[in-house]
Parts: structure tokens; sequence; C-alpha cells
């Protein structure tokens, strides 16, 4: 045995660095492994960042535009040039675009009757400069006409508010549709600054 009491240093020496190493491993590992899952969580998080970053970016840009739509389609309310009109001549421009839409369409009016100034109006309400007028029509037209003079009022630039509307077909002619239709026209009593 004293022939290999010197190599007891060098093997204690490796004993005491495999057993340091096989420890220092086990503490280490762990630490590793907790790192290599942290990292892939981060690059999980980093992933649906990404994916929502891209999803916020849709949202806005879909959002730009219905609020471009909507400032597009603001309509403004009519103001005559001059401002010392009645109430009959304040409306006269508003009623002659709306018969001559009728009129343009082929749709026949049975009955017409006006009201101004309608108290439930919140216009009315607020007391402003603002003159309001509810128009009741009975109209006589096929679906295509009507369809299209509904689609004029919507497109006309001053505001027109449909308050009700009902469409019954004709008894003796399905074709024709007898119509009761009330519109509420707005106008400013000032002329409008240009």
């Amino acid at each position: 045995m004293e022939k290999y009491s010197r190599y007891y240093g060098l093997i204690t020496f490796l004993v005491v660095t495999f057993v340091l190493g096989y420890v220092t491993f086990n503490m280490i590992s762990p630490k590793v492994e907790e790192l290599n899952n942290i990292n892939a969580d981060v690059e999980k998080q980093e992933k649906i960042l990404k994916a929502k970053q891209q999803e916020k970016i849709v949202v806005a840009n879909k959002l730009k535009k219905i609020k471009d739509s909507v400032i597009g389609a603001q309509k403004k309310i009519y103001a005559p040039m001059d401002s010392d009109l009645s109430n009959d001549t304040l409306f006269f421009t508003l009623y002659n675009d709306v018969l001559e839409m009728m009129k343009e369409n082929s749709i026949k009016i049975k009955s017409l009757d006006y009201v101004y100034n309608p108290e439930e109006d919140e216009f009315v309400k607020s007391g402003n400069d603002y003159f309001v007028c509810d128009i009741n029509l009975e109209l006589v037209s096929n679906y295509t006409n009507l369809g299209k003079l509904i689609e004029q009022l919507y497109k006309y630039p001053y505001y027109i508010k449909f308050n009700n509307m009902d469409v019954k077909p004709y008894a003796k002619d399905k074709s024709i549709l007898l119509t009761n239709m009330s519109i509420r026209l707005y106008a400013k009593s000032e002329p409008e600054d240009n």
C-alpha cells in the first residue's frame, strides 16, 4: 500500500473535485432550468405582446375609419341666407327639396300636414335659435321608388330626421305601397357664417 501512498493526495483531490463538481452541478442545474423556463416564458409573452400590438393597430385603424365616416356623415342644419323669414318661408327650401325628391321618384302625395316646433323635440325645448317642422305624409308609390326616395333623403346634405314610417301594400295590387311617413326638418333662424 505504501506503493500507492503517493497517489492518495491525487485520489483525494480527484474525489473532492468530483464531489464538489457533482454538488455544484446539482445546485446550478435547477437554476439553469429555471432560467431556461423564464426565457421561454419571456419569448412567449413577447409573441403575445406582438400579436396584441397588431390587434391594437387593426382596431385603431377600424376606429379611425369609423370616426372619419361619422365625421363625414355629420349633416348641417339648414340656415337661410336672410334672417328675416317667417316659419313658412324659413322651411321653403327644405319643403321644396323634399317635394322635388318625391316628384323625381314618381311618388304621389295623398296628403300632407305639418306641425311647427313640436313640443317633444329637444331643440324646441332648449329654446335656441332653431325651428323645427314635422311633415306628415301619406304617399303612394312602388317599392323601387320609395327606396330611392329614402336613399335621397338619407343623402340630403341637411339634417332630416325620420320620426316614423308605416308601409303597407295596397290590397288590390301588392306592387303599390301606401306609406305613412313623418319626417322632421330643422332650420336655424340665423344665416350661416361663410
